[in-house]
């Protein structure tokens, strides 16, 4: 069989040839059985690109590369995937999660698609791009630390899951977020005993917002949650023992459903000691709130 050559009478290897218009061809077999090329202007690293044309990687760099993935069996283009597409199957098969979760789930799946960097194909993003977007998404769009460590939280894990499944060689996020996005987060300080005395006598003293004095005197003295607070059943305040129980917190899913969970870890669920004063306050919601339907 006689040798192909190039238009430089260089010898062309099995699946190479070159076009009419100069361009350098690859055809192969992936290991799916599905025929494939990929095309470059140069055949290897060393030659320049014909003027006006762009230089991209050469056609035995990225034979190099097809060879790596056929021997790793990665699917090529990466399954033809892009990164809301990967977060998105990621997401869905996330079974169990709590409505809130769901729901940031949600966010961070229109940041995506809404981000020029949502248009990437999952294997051609790289650990610089990773890297060089979290820190535009603080300093450009100005978003917030625990923004970005909620959306990298997403991303982290599908791109682990796009490296399990063989659709890339491995994960572009998997860094240290702190290397990269600076920790504005603030801390937040409790109120000092005179600016709490301070804030009560305020809302007793307030023609609308006293009516909440006793739910506000509530969370301050046994420092429930607000949702924790709203979860309690009067079979959940024990004047006796005067303790209460903290078992279920409702939250408001995105269809604006009630729904009740249990705290996130088991020590969520406890017992909380209430004083006199609480449990007064107590009684007088009991007493004054609205006749169950």
């Amino acid at each position: 069989m006689a040798e192909r050559r190039d238009s430089k009478n260089r010898i062309l290897r099995p699946g190479e040839s070159q076009r009419t218009d100069g361009r350098y061809m690859y055809r192969y077999t992936d290991f799916s059985g599905k025929r494939r090329a990929v095309y470059s202007w140069t055949l290897t690293d060393k030659d320049f690109a014909p003027k006006g044309k762009k230089r991209g990687t050469s056609l035995r760099a990225q034979e190099k590369r097809i060879e790596f993935d056929m021997l790793n069996q990665v699917v090529p283009n990466g399954n033809n995937l892009t990164v809301p597409s990967l977060a998105e199957a990621y997401t869905s098969l996330r079974a169990g999660v709590r409505s809130s979760t769901r729901a940031g789930y949600k966010t961070v799946l229109n940041v995506l698609r809404k981000d020029p960097f949502g248009s990437r194909r999952i294997d051609k993003v790289t650990f610089a791009e990773a890297k060089a977007w979290l820190a535009c998404l603080q300093t450009v769009d100005g978003r917030g630390y625990s923004s970005i460590h909620s959306i990298r939280g997403v991303l982290r894990p599908a791109f682990r899951m796009a490296a399990e499944n063989d659709w890339i060689r491995k994960s572009p996020f998997d860094f240290e977020l702190a290397t990269v996005v600076v920790n504005d987060s603030v801390t937040r300080g409790a109120l000092t005993r005179k600016q709490e005395r301070g804030f009560l006598e305020f809302i007793k003293a307030d023609r609308h917002y006293s009516r909440y004095y006793e739910g506000i005197f509530i969370l301050f003295k046994t420092g429930l949650r607000i949702a924790e607070f709203c979860g309690l059943a009067i079979a959940d305040i024990d004047f006796e023992a005067r303790r209460v129980r903290v078992k279920w917190q409702p939250q408001r899913t995105s269809d604006m459903r009630c729904v009740t969970h249990e705290p996130k870890t088991e020590k969520g669920i406890r017992f909380v000691p209430m004083s006199d004063e609480v449990a007064e306050c107590f009684r007088k919601v009991i007493a004054q709130r609205p006749a169950p339907g």
